[in-house]
C-alpha cells in the first residue's frame, strides 16, 4: 500500500490544500477534497475550479470534493491534514474517529501550537495515538499560487520512517512538481515554522521603506535563529541550508504572494493588527500566532532569538515596528557565529 498509493483525501480547502490536491490529481492520483463550506465544494465538484481561494485555476477532474468528512475519507490510503496550525487539534479530534487504520497521515500545517509548544507532528500524533514520527511533513517554498499555475518547484517530504515519505513521494511527483524526502523531521518543520516570522519582519521593513540590504540582513540573521534553535531541538544542521530552511526563508520572505510578508508590510505601513486583518480578508498571517509560540519554546531552552522577540512585541505588545527595529540594530556587539 505505501509504495502505491492511489486514492488520497485532503482536508481544508483553503489555498494550498487546494494547490496540493491539484498536485496530487495531476500525479494521477484519485483525490477528495473536504471543504467546510458546500459552495467551496460545488464549485470543485461541479465546475473544476475553486473560485473563493485560488480563482483562475482549473482543477483535474480526478479531483472531487465534499463537506462530509466521512465521505471524503471513506478508502483513503493516505490523508492530508491542511488547516491551519492554531486549528489543527480541535479539527483533528472531530475527525479521528473517521481516519482510515493504515493511511498515510501528511500534514501541511506549518507551526508551533500555543500553549503545547508542540511541533504539529506531535499535535497529531497525540490526538490520534501513533508515534509523531510515522506523519510525514510536507515543507519548502510552497507559495499556493505559483505552485498551482504549475509553475516548477520543490518540495520537502520528511519522516522517519523513509517508506512512509518516499510512499507520499511517489503519489505527488508531476511534471512540475519535484518532491525530496529528508528524515530530518525537527528541522523541516522548525524551518516551516520559523520563516513566517522572518518574513513578518522582511514584510516590516519594506512597509517603512527600507530596502534590500535590510531584508538580506533579517533573511540571514533569521536563518541563524531557527539554525540556533534547531540545534537546541537535535535538528540536522544541514537541513536549514536546504529547501526547507533557507529556501522557504527566501519565497516567503520576498514574495508579494507571501501572506505573511504582505501582512508585515501594513504593519510597517503604520496599520493596526486589526487593520491588517480585514484588508487581508479577515485572515490572520500564520506569523503572527507562531512568533508568541516560537518566543515562548526558545524561552523555555534558553535560546537567543531576537527577531521573533522583537515580532512578538509588536504584534501582541504594541511596540511600534520602528522602536523594535531600533532596538535590534542596538543590541550589544557580538561575534557573528555566538
Amino acid at each position: 500500500m505505501r509504495a502505491d498509493v492511489q486514492r488520497v483525501t485532503v482536508l481544508g480547502a483553503g489555498s494550498w490544500g487546494t494547490a496540493f490536491a491539484k498536485v496530487l490529481g495531476d500525479a494521477g492520483r484519485e483525490v477528495t477534497l473536504w471543504a467546510r463550506r458546500e459552495q467551496v465544494a460545488e464549485d470543485v465538484r461541479e465546475r473544476h475550479v475553486n473560485s473563493s481561494y485560488l480563482p483562475g485555476v482549473g482543477l483535474p477532474e480526478n479531483i472531487t470534493a465534499t463537506t462530509d468528512p466521512a465521505k471524503a475519507l471513506d478508502g483513503a490510503q493516505a490523508v492530508v491534514l491542511a488547516v491551519p496550525s492554531q486549528s489543527l487539534r480541535a479539527n483533528l479530534t472531530a475527525w479521528r474517529g473517521l481516519l482510515p487504520e493504515d493511511a498515510i497521515l501528511v500534514s501541511l500545517a506549518k507551526g508551533v501550537e500555543l500553549g503545547t509548544l508542540k511541533r504539529m507532528s506531535e499535535v497529531i500524533g497525540e490526538i490520534v495515538g501513533i508515534a509523531a514520527d510515522q506523519v510525514v511533513v510536507v515543507t519548502g517554498p510552497n507559495l499556493a499560487k505559483e505552485i498551482a499555475a504549475g509553475q516548477p518547484s520543490a518540495s520537502v517530504l520528511a519522516c522517519a520512517d523513509h517508506e512512509r515519505a518516499v510512499a507520499i513521494q511517489r503519489a505527488c511527483a508531476n511534471s512540475y512538481f519535484r518532491p525530496y524526502t529528508n528524515t530530518d523531521v525537527v528541522g523541516c518543520e522548525l524551518g516551516g515554522v520559523c520563516k513566517n516570522v522572518i518574513a513578518l519582519s522582511t514584510g516590516m521593513a519594506a512597509g517603512l521603506g527600507f530596502g534590500t540590504n535590510t531584508m538580506a540582513m533579517l533573511i540571514t540573521r533569521g536563518l541563524a535563529e531557527m539554525a540556533r534553535l534547531g540545534a537546541k531541538l537535535g535538528a540536522d544542521p544541514l537541513t536549514f541550508a536546504g529547501l526547507a530552511g533557507i529556501g522557504d526563508l527566501v519565497a516567503t520572505c520576498s514574495s508579494p504572494l507571501s501572506r505573511n510578508r504582505t501582512f508585515g508590510e501594513r504593519l510597517g505601513r503604520g496599520e493596526t493588527l486589526e487593520q491588517a486583518q480585514a484588508a487581508t480578508g479577515g485572515q490572520v498571517a500564520e506569523g503572527v500566532m507562531s512568533c508568541s509560540s516560537i518566543r515562548a519554546l526558545a524561552l523555555s531552552l534558553g535560546v537567543d532569538m531576537p527577531i521573533t522577540d522583537a515580532m512578538h512585541r509588536v504584534c501582541h505588545e504594541g511596540v511600534d515596528p520602528r522602536q523594535a527595529g531600533a532596538e535590534l540594530l542596538g543590541r550589544s556587539q557580538k561575534h557573528e557565529w555566538s
